[in-house]
């Protein structure tokens, strides 16, 4: 009998592992990261910094209330994290946009490589944590939030169009903006029908929902993966705007897919393509 219960429990174990494994796919890839669960930095949210290492502009979307803001982007970004470490003694934790961002492993890394220690990875991110505690978040600048202002991934699905529809769509209805960084930008998709500006320059992105908006066109955005705009839809939805659509994959996929098309021959030759 206690040998069959063994059984079951090492079954049982072995289950939770599998889930884990699924629901947290990069942890495998950091074996030597370690991490603190939504419960354990709850308990000691106030003995601890917290470190969002995301962009700026996901910063000021969304951002756990209180936590220092270091880019992993930043040119030494180990470093900056040894001169914080000088001036504070707290147990560093880092989070970025959740289970499939290995920015916060990342950040461990360098951090260890820097000779900073007691680091953690808060790997499940700052969604779970605005879920969790709407009262220890800030979105768009005001706290406490209402967890129904958190844009679930159906929504945003809900306005991707690949990239061939968005084109489609990229006539005199519509107003297409390119939010790319400057360092991202090649060459435009849609030569003289498109505006430029970046997530941070706030006054061109609300002059183009504005003019959405009065003259009843469709706002169509795009950006290099399809990854920054998740967050410019928190800014288009605080602005009232409804009719808009981002390009799936951004960029990248758009020139993947028109190159497929050069090389296969076309969308002729569809059986090729399969």
């Amino acid at each position: 009998m206690k040998r069959i219960m063994a059984l079951v429990v090492l079954a049982l174990s072995g289950v939770g592992l599998v889930n884990a494994a699924d629901e947290y796919p990069l942890r495998v890839r950091y074996p030597d990261v370690p991490i603190i669960t939504t419960n354990e930095l709850t308990a000691r949210i106030d003995a601890v910094t917290v470190i969002d290492v995301r962009s700026k502009y996901e910063f000021d979307t969304l951002h756990v209330k209180g936590a220092v803001h270091v880019p992993l982007s930043k040119t030494g970004f180990g470093e900056a994290i040894a001169r914080l470490r000088a001036k504070d003694n707290k147990t560093f934790v880092f989070y970025c946009n959740g289970k499939t961002c290995h920015k916060s492993y990342d950040a461990v890394l360098l951090a260890m490589r820097a000779r900073v220690n007691d680091v953690y990875s808060y790997d499940a991110g700052i969604m779970d944590w605005a879920k969790a505690h709407p009262d220890r978040t800030v979105l768009l600048g005001r706290s406490p939030i209402q967890p129904s202002e958190l844009i679930e991934a159906e929504k945003f699905k809900a306005h991707l169009l690949e990239p061939k529809d968005f084109a489609a769509r990229a006539d005199g209805n519509a107003i297409i903006l390119d939010v790319r960084d400057r360092v991202q930008r090649d060459s435009p998709l849609f030569p003289f029908k498109e505006r430029r500006a970046e997530l941070g320059e706030i006054k061109k992105l609300d002059a183009a929902i504005e003019d959405a908006k009065q003259h009843k066109k469709t706002l169509l955005v795009y950006d290099e993966v399809g990854k920054q705009v998740e967050w410019f839809q928190y800014h288009l939805e605080s602005r009232g705007l409804k009719d808009y659509y981002f390009m799936k994959g951004g960029s990248q996929k758009f020139f993947d897919d028109t190159l497929g098309k050069v090389v296969l021959g076309g969308e002729g030759n569809s059986k090729l393509a399969k």
